[in-house]
């Protein structure tokens, strides 16, 4: 039987000894909600296809990767929920300050939008990719379904358009609930979503760029990718131990192609060895679906044939 644990000394517990490492589970027993995971600044890490045209981009040697701070190059991510139940769709709010301490009302589009929210659990078994509404005094909101409670990380990618630099915040959000730690899925060359299968080809090298590509199949035919948000497929990798946020882009060819065919591929910066996990978004049929791959750095292969992916899931 897997061991209970209360929201907050689970996280105090991964900050002494990981920094910021997973556990989201099943139910098991109560965790309280006036146990706060709190959210701190450590985090950013997570990784879009695209970013504007002329914005300064992260490589695989920078010293810290997007999502592990919740202030940088002046703006900071105000994360107004903290806490929310686990199961059924929550409200979750917040602001990007600037360093006059207001709101940020003023966004360059990327992806056709202009802020994108990421919300991840800290064992990567969670993902979702969400586009809140700003106000008009700058604060934002959305919802979102959170099946299981744990610690999780919650990331702002966005580009002021007062600066020309592409920035990922992040900030700690607690669910509380039933809650067990979950293992990390282990890895494989494909996964499955609502009968499609996605097949990922290529590896993370730690300190340099690497190729990856993404084919979707049906029932052995290819799958005819659609236009989202300006691309046709659009992929966020995490490290696990602390999800930091990395550096991705698609290459240009990918586009022409993916209108009439099955596949799609990145670049991707790994900052050093260990484990991560891929999230790729793409659409077919109208309806937009999540494919998920853990993928390991420093080794010959990063989805060895021998093993297989876990199942994605739907947005």
């Amino acid at each position: 039987m897997k061991p209970v644990v209360k929201i907050g000394a689970f996280a105090a517990a991964l900050a002494a000894t990981f920094g910021t490492a997973y556990g989201v589970g099943n139910a098991v027993g109560p965790v309280s909600p006036d146990d706060d995971g709190g959210h701190g600044a450590h985090g950013e890490t997570a990784a879009h296809a695209q970013h504007t045209p002329g914005a300064k981009k992260r490589t695989a040697t920078d010293e810290t990767p997007g999502g592990l701070q919740i202030s940088e190059g002046g703006y900071t991510l105000d994360l107004e929920t903290t806490r929310v139940p686990a199961g059924g769709r929550t409200t979750l709010r917040f602001a990007v300050r600037g360093e006059d301490g207001r709101p940020v009302t003023e966004y360059r589009r990327e992806h056709e939008k202009e802020l994108h929210l990421i919300v991840a659990s800290r064992d990567l078994t969670t993902f979702r990719h969400l586009h809140p509404a700003r106000a008009a005094d700058g604060t934002w909101s959305t919802t979102a379904d959170l099946p299981a409670a744990g610690s999780y990380r919650v990331f702002a990618d966005f580009t002021p358009a007062a600066g020309r630099e592409n920035l990922t915040l992040g900030a700690d959000l607690a669910v509380t609930g039933p809650y067990a730690p979950e293992a990390l899925p282990g890895t494989g060359p494909t996964a499955t979503v609502d009968g499609y299968t996605v097949r990922l080809t290529g590896w993370l090298a730690p300190g340099a760029d690497s190729d990856l590509a993404f084919e979707v199949t049906r029932d052995g035919r290819p799958a005819r990718l659609q236009p989202y948000l300006g691309a046709y497929g659009h992929l966020v990798a995490l490290r696990s131990g602390d999800l930091a946020y990395l550096h991705v882009h698609p290459h240009e060819e990918a586009h022409g192609s993916a209108a009439s065919g099955p596949e799609v591929a990145f670049t991707a910066a790994a900052p050093s060895a260990g484990d991560y996990r891929l999230f790729l978004d793409f659409k077919v049929g109208g309806e937009v679906r999540t494919a998920a791959f853990t993928v390991h750095a420093g080794g010959d292969t990063a989805v060895p044939e021998e093993e297989h992916g876990d199942s994605g899931h739907s947005h």
